[in-house]
C-alpha cells in the first residue's frame, strides 16, 4: 500500500475516523425501533442486519436496512476514494469495523455482510458483482443467509485479486476473517444442521 506515503498521517486518520463513524450507524436497530418493533437485538438472532429485521415480518423494512447497510459501506469508500485516491480501502475497512463494533452500541454491532458487499461494489464493481452473485446463487440453493455470506466472503479475496488488485485482495481477506469470526455460532449451527433459513421467524 504505497499510497500511504502520499498522504499526511492526519489525513489518513481523518478518513478512517469518518469511515468508522458512518459505518457505526445501526440502521437496522433504528428502523425497527421507529417501525414499532422495539429493540431488534431482542428478536430472532439478535443481529441488527437485514436478515434479522426480516424476522419481524416487515419485508420493506428489511430491504431498506439492507440498502442502507450496503450504502454506508459504499459511501465511505467512494467518498474517500474521490477526495483521496487510494484511501478508499481504509475508509471502507473502517466502515466495516464501525458496523461490527459501533460506537453507538457500546462497541457491539452486526456481522457486516451487507456493508462488506457495499465496500466491494464501490471499490471494484466487478468484484462486488461476483460476490453478490456468489451470495445469490448460494442463497437460491440453500435458502440460508449465513452460508451465502460465508461463501461470498471466502471467495472475495480471489475475486478481488482477479478483478482489482492486491490492495483490495488484502482488505477483503481481512474482512473475510472478521466475517468468519462473527459467524462462529452460525458455523456451529450449520455443522449441526440447525441454522434457520431465510425468512424464518
Amino acid at each position: 500500500m504505497n499510497m500511504i506515503a502520499d498522504y499526511a498521517l492526519l489525513t489518513i486518520l481523518g478518513v478512517v475516523a469518518g469511515g468508522y463513524l458512518l459505518g457505526s450507524v445501526p440502521f437496522g436497530l433504528v428502523l425497527a425501533s421507529l417501525a414499532g418493533h422495539g429493540d431488534i437485538r431482542k428478536i430472532g438472532s439478535g443481529n441488527i442486519g437485514a436478515t434479522n429485521v426480516l424476522r419481524t415480518g416487515n419485508k420493506f423494512l428489511a430491504l431498506l436496512t439492507l440498502l442502507l447497510d450496503v450504502g454506508k459501506g459504499a459511501a465511505a469508500a467512494l467518498i474517500a476514494e474521490y477526495f483521496y485516491p487510494g484511501l478508499g480501502v481504509f475508509a471502507g475497512g473502517a466502515a466495516f469495523l464501525g458496523h461490527l463494533y459501533s460506537i453507538f452500541l457500546k462497541f457491539t454491532g452486526g456481522k457486516g455482510v451487507a456493508t462488506f458487499l457495499g465496500i466491494m461494489i464501490a471499490l471494484s464493481p466487478l468484484t462486488g458483482f461476483a460476490c453478490c452473485l456468489a451470495w445469490f446463487v448460494t442463497a437460491l440453493i440453500s435458502k440460508i443467509s449465513s452460508l451465502s455470506a460465508l461463501v461470498a466472503a471466502l471467495l472475495s479475496p480471489l475475486f478481488s485479486y482477479y478483478f482489482a488488485d492486491l490492495n483490495l485482495a488484502i482488505l477483503s481477506g481481512i474482512l473475510c476473517i472478521l466475517i468468519l469470526l462473527k459467524h462462529r455460532e452460525n458455523i456451529d449451527r450449520l455443522l449441526k444442521g440447525t441454522e434457520p433459513k431465510i425468512g424464518s421467524k
